[in-house]
């Protein structure tokens, strides 16, 4: 209920902008389907990085809000849908950073809703994950949590296609390396 009521808020500031012809350099018309079609997309990409449900909400809410606000300054250069991933990241570390005087345990990290597998997630997994370097950690989070793929993560981060393949992996020879260890100590 309480997503139906922050989506359709939302949804009714970008109609209201719309309408008075606030929105300059982005369609205004494709950022509100973006938001409809992505929101659970960006909310679990929120929710793995900020490791809280609540903050993850206001942290899409913030994303939608930078966008608004800096609409003018987009620069055309890669796609708008690229852009609100790139702002999504950087608002979800901007609040990492403001409450990083709390620790946050490791065990917070959230999995995926529904795993693909139908296993049960793995808490020894969630910790290997939240040990990974951020870079990684982000990449893996875009890949199986927004579920993007490499030239949408490569936009999102600003960063080589061949950078995000690299990246993960990495990420997934040191998850497995780990688990390895765990198996055959």
């Amino acid at each position: 209920m309480q997503r139906t009521i922050e989506t359709n808020a939302t949804i009714g500031r970008l109609k209201e902008l719309r309408q008075r012809g606030v929105m300059t350099n982005v369609d205004l018309g494709a950022l509100e389907r973006l938001y409809r079609e992505r929101y659970a997309r960006f909310l679990r990409l929120a929710e793995a990085i900020v490791r809280d449900p609540e903050l993850a909400r206001e942290v899409v809410q913030e994303t939608f809000a930078r966008v608004i606000r800096s609409r003018s300054r987009h620069r055309g250069e890669g796609s708008v849908e690229a852009w609100v991933w790139r702002t999504l990241v950087n608002a979800a570390r901007s609040a990492v950073r403001d409450r990083s005087r709390r620790a946050v345990a490791v065990a917070d990290v959230p999995e995926p809703r529904g795993s693909a597998n139908g296993h049960e997630p793995d808490d020894g997994v969630r910790a290997l994950v939240a040990a990974l370097p951020e870079r990684q950690r982000l990449v893996l989070f875009l890949r199986y949590y927004a579920d993007l793929d490499y030239r949408q993560i490569a936009d999102a981060l600003e960063i080589q296609e061949g950078t995000v393949a690299a990246t993960l992996n990495h990420a997934h020879t040191a998850i497995r390396r780990a688990l390895e260890t765990e198996v055959h100590p």
